[in-house]
């Protein structure tokens, strides 16, 4: 009994000793590009060069002095995964109303095919798209940019309210509507309120989603709507631009601000486990 008890404390410690090297390995793989991009930003020197021949903030001050391309390409970004996170808010939410809670196989159904756009590569949804578009002769305009954007959005937020909509006591609704209160009146006074927690994290992550999307803005954006995704690619190719660095700097540093004031607010990771 005693020699099993030392082979089992010998196995678990052996286990957990092994997961623990792979999560290591994991964290460190996850987290060391963004801290490279990060010390890569202050760099002293002329292109994109790790480790850095010195240390300055020369590239921000450029970044915010000398950039007017940069910042028409985050003005257009920002237009871009707004329009599109709206229409894909209202989208989702009429769809979750629809879906939700709804065990017939056409529910189902539907559900899958909302979904798709997550399990099929942007590359080879955007590609589809273009050749979509390019039959019915529209060609690619900021319209396009925005039904793809949409595409690839919708889907979050469709799962984070379909989630909160299961999560709803229909005691509330039958209780509005014993005291006379119609759907519309329901929906603006009961459902939307309780859910609103929801579609704001789906909301959030499908923005994010959107404004650094790269697969669907290259093939669905003309010359005139070179998003920053598209922008901060061209740079990096051409000449290895330490701006781009900067402006990942900028957008992590926002990013990290953003998503702990919409946990604390919402609680986004409630809503997309």
């Amino acid at each position: 009994m005693r020699s099993e008890s030392v082979a089992s404390r010998a196995e678990r410690g052996t286990f957990n000793a092994v997961v623990g090297a792979l999560s290591a390995i994991a964290i460190v793989l996850l987290i060391a590009p963004t801290l490279i991009v990060l010390l890569v930003s202050f760099t002293s020197g002329q292109s994109l060069r790790f480790p850095p021949p010195g240390w300055s903030l020369r590239w921000y001050q450029a970044l915010f002095t000398d950039s007017p391309d940069l910042w028409r390409a985050a003005t257009l970004s920002l237009q871009v995964a707004g329009t599109a996170t709206a229409i894909s808010t209202v989208l989702a939410v009429c769809g979750g109303l629809a879906l939700a809670r709804q065990p017939r196989l056409w529910a189902r159904f539907l559900d899958s095919v909302f979904m798709s756009p997550l399990m099929l590569p942007t590359l080879a949804l955007g590609l589809g798209l273009l050749v979509w578009f390019n039959v019915f002769g529209t060609g690619v305009s900021m319209v396009t940019l925005v039904i793809g954007h949409t595409a690839i959005t919708t889907p979050y937020i469709l799962r984070t309210t379909c989630a909160s909509l299961s999560q709803l006591d229909e005691v509330l609704l039958e209780s509005a509507k014993s005291l006379g209160a119609g759907p519309l009146f329901a929906f603006r006074t009961v459902t939307l309120p309780l859910i609103l927690p929801g579609v704001a994290a789906g909301a959030f992550i499908a923005f994010m989603m959107s404004f650094d999307n790269v697969a669907i803005s290259l093939f669905l954006s003309d010359a005139r709507s070179e998003v920053l995704p598209i922008r901060l690619w061209n740079i990096i190719e051409s000449n290895l631009d330490v701006r781009a660095a900067a402006v990942s700097g900028v957008l992590i540093a926002v990013t990290t601000v953003l998503v702990i004031v919409m946990e604390r607010v919402v609680g986004v990771s409630r809503h997309v486990r």
